[in-house]
């Protein structure tokens, strides 16, 4: 029997691996530039977690989570979204009495039974960004300024970024009133779901992908929203699109956008690219830390999905990164070498330089071969006769020109990249 991967997995090979890498790299230059430090939660938690911090109304709790009974009986979820995670360290560890905010970043693996397709996997890699301890709009703007940076960096092209607001306790409960008003008498026009969400969380109507859902809520002419925010969401959410502007960050205003999970409250925003709808996105959520047995602290973020970036950026023709080639690569002339050549393979690496040597007993022509695969600049070959003249031969595999180099500057030699 063939043991394959599980659907909606991937194997990130090398040659694949090293546009993780970038990836990684440039995000952390972006959040760290800001004062972002990294933080890194268990990829399972306890159900009740998500139940609490997500919601059960949405579709990740009701359909997606991989959610299993541990050797002790007790319910456990590997982490489909990182927030919830992060919010509960948050509180678990008290950060919050360290005083002033907690600036968070993080990135790893998140699970969600769905149906596979490209960019979008059942095990998925997530990067995000936390910020817990400030409600001013300004924080906001720096959020979403980052996300759009971050893309930005990557070389994606045609971003849009859509904001909205979904209010808060005091603008929501009167929105519901007059979406169950208006959607009620279609009821039974709606999908499945969006009947269960009409009693549940009438707001998440908006986020159904199901054209006849979006039908009905037009020709009920169900109010957008942000049509209803109290005064100080709707000052929020203008102080936000103020410092947008003054960031010079492109922005549209999105009256359905409302976001997957029921812990946004306020600003709520995403990054699209044509062809791939959400690459990024994110919201406010003033209640969770409370929700999670925290103090009354406001918190914001946003999440990306490093599959789906990846292969936006592929389809655009973004190339991130390759693996870098071989400084040197030793070979092994005969026997009487083998020990020097460990010895100096071992130097050479200890000295910053990135090099290999044939482990298969493959001639001194196929070595010379496996080192030009390999995009080695240098050949250093040695043998019972460069061991009698304590020099190895160094070649320059590009130009062929060879030179002898006592042992002890090698290292210098080919971090020169020449002979001089």
């Amino acid at each position: 029997m063939e043991i394959r991967r599980p659907r909606g997995t991937q194997d990130i090979l090398p040659g694949a691996v090293e546009a993780w890498q970038t990836f990684e790299a440039v995000a952390r230059e972006v959040f760290e530039r800001a004062n972002y430090e990294e933080i890194r939660t268990p990829i399972f938690e306890h159900t009740e977690l998500f139940e609490r911090g997500v919601g059960e109304t949405t579709d990740i709790v009701s359909k997606e989570m991989y959610t299993f009974l541990d050797r002790g009986g007790r319910s456990v979820t590997l982490r489909p979204e990182g927030t919830a995670g992060v919010v509960r360290a948050y509180v678990e560890n008290k950060l919050y009495g360290q005083g002033g905010l907690t600036k968070v970043y993080y990135l790893g693996p998140m699970f969600r039974y769905e149906k596979p397709q490209r960019g979008r996997l059942r095990q998925l890699h997530q990067i995000g960004v936390e910020v817990l301890g400030s409600e001013l709009p300004a924080i906001d703007a720096e959020v979403i300024e980052l996300g759009y940076s971050l893309l930005k960096r990557l070389g994606m092209r045609d971003m849009t970024v859509e904001l909205n607001s979904v209010g808060c306790s005091v603008c929501r409960p009167r929105h519901r009133e007059k979406m169950i008003e208006r959607l009620l008498p279609h009821k039974e026009e709606l999908c499945a779901d969006c009947q269960v969400r009409l009693e549940k969380n009438p707001l998440r109507l908006f986020d159904c992908k199901n054209e006849s859902c979006q039908q009905v809520l037009r020709e009920a002419n169900v109010p957008s929203i942000v049509d209803e925010l109290c005064d100080d969401c709707r000052n929020h959410l203008d102080a936000v699109e103020g410092y947008l502007r003054a960031m010079d960050v492109p922005y549209r205003l999105e009256k359905s956008l409302v976001r997957g999970l029921d812990y946004y409250t306020r600003t709520a925003w995403e990054i699209t690219v044509p062809n791939f709808s959400t690459v990024l996105g994110g919201g406010r959520y003033n209640r969770l830390v409370a929700e999670l047995g925290g103090p009354e602290e406001p918190g914001i973020g946003f999440a990306a999905g490093m599959d789906r970036v990846l292969a936006v950026l592929e389809a655009q023709g973004v190339s991130l990164g390759e693996r870098p080639p071989l400084d040197a690569f030793i070979c092994v002339a005969d026997g009487t070498a083998e020990h020097t050549a460990m010895a100096v393979l071992t130097s050479l690496r200890r000295f910053g330089v990135r090099c290999d040597r044939d482990y298969q007993g493959r001639s001194l022509k196929s070595q010379f071969k496996q080192a030009d695969r390999l995009g080695a600049k240098f050949a250093v070959v040695i043998g019972e006769s460069e061991l009698a003249k304590g020099a190895a031969t160094v070649k320059h595999l590009a130009t062929g020109e060879q030179r002898d180099v006592a042992f002890g500057q090698l290292a210098d030699r080919i971090r020169e990249g020449g002979w001089a």
